[in-house]
């Protein structure tokens, strides 16, 4: 059966307008913050934007190379091998941000999906990671540590899985100003190394936004990864000015992010779901590189959900040499065994 594309399933013309809803699902966005520009469907430079007014085809090349100088990807990372000569590395990871507000209205039905996220989601993914001893990576907010801290400790009980920061309230770092964003950076910290034990290393931004100060903050908190960016399938240094920041890069992907696929109108089947990361996958075993795939237990902990993930690690598993991995592990090994060119 052929599967179901987005512009198939509602139309050209009201693909802006679905990207946009999609916008408002991934990573916990509420209906009433605005919609990130990250995560809505990419216009043409200059078009479309009531809120510039110098569009980009007015720049010069100076100002254009100053721009992409600004951040940029250094060359891939992809090691020459994998562990134990393993044809991949897997890297499953969750977003989880019970505890956070939705809705300014207490009485929001939109705010019990957050607690749905520990209560239900959490608890049903856990068990199927232990079932078959795949470790995890959970990119967890601050808020959660402070006001959950019992539910971080499922989370460790098995010492498979890694515990990231998502932020401190899932706050849009764009709107932030950049020392009320180093105040809420340092107090996610906080939070989690108080239940963890462990300062985390790795970092996530909510709705996968930077702002201007953000990348500085990482560098200056000495993390050592992030995971938010995309300018890659395989891992990379992320530079500033033109110069590598110490700060890995585990690329994401929208078209690997389940509240892509999942919204709360129109969502796709979960068999439709699989069909797409099954042929990820496969095509990253090929090419003997990173499969990292983004999820939410509030989104895949849905029963039937979670009985496609459980098809997809099975699916995994029939291959053999397999490297399932945390983010951590991944990004330690790189820098291990790193070279001073790319190995593609």
């Amino acid at each position: 059966m052929m599967r179901r594309s987005i512009a198939s399933t509602v139309g050209a013309r009201a693909l802006p307008a679905l990207m946009a809803a999609f916008a408002s699902n991934a990573c916990g966005s509420g209906v009433h913050e605005p919609v990130v520009a990250a995560q809505t469907a990419p216009q043409a430079a200059g078009q479309g934007r009531s809120d510039r007014a110098d569009p980009t085809w007015m720049w010069s090349d100076d100002r254009i190379r100053d721009f992409w100088r600004q951040i940029g990807a250094g060359p891939s990372l992809k090691p020459a091998a994998w562990p134990n000569h393993a044809s991949v590395a897997v890297a499953l990871s969750f977003d989880f941000q019970m505890g956070t507000i939705y809705d300014p209205s207490p009485m929001a039905s939109t705010n019990t999906n957050s607690q749905y996220d520990g209560r239900s989601g959490l608890p049903r993914i856990l068990k199927l990671l232990d079932k078959y001893n795949v470790p995890a990576s959970f990119f967890v907010t601050g808020v959660t540590a402070a006001f959950y801290p019992d539910v971080i400790k499922q989370i460790m009980a098995s010492g498979r899985h890694e515990i990231g920061v998502h932020g401190w309230v899932h706050e849009n770092n764009v709107t932030v100003p950049p020392d009320e964003e180093r105040r809420l950076l340092t107090k996610a910290i906080a939070a989690l190394q108080a239940v963890t034990g462990k300062k985390p290393v790795g970092y996530r931004s909510p709705s996968w936004e930077f702002s201007g100060a953000t990348l500085g903050l990482l560098r200056d908190l000495n993390f050592l990864y992030d995971s938010g960016m995309m300018a890659d399938d395989e891992p990379y240094d992320i530079l500033m000015d033109g110069k590598p920041t110490g700060v890995l890069e585990i690329p994401v992907e929208w078209m690997r992010d389940d509240a892509m696929y999942y919204p709360r109108q129109n969502p796709h089947s979960p068999g439709e779901v699989f069909a797409t990361w099954r042929d990820e996958f496969d095509k990253a075993y090929e090419e003997h590189g990173l499969f990292q795939v983004t999820m939410h237990p509030r989104i895949s902990g849905h029963r039937t959900r979670a009985v496609m993930l459980e098809r997809l690690i099975n699916h995994i598993r029939q291959h053999r040499d397999v490297w399932f991995a945390t983010h951590e592990q991944i990004a330690r090994y790189i820098r291990a065994n790193q070279t001073t060119s790319s190995q593609r």
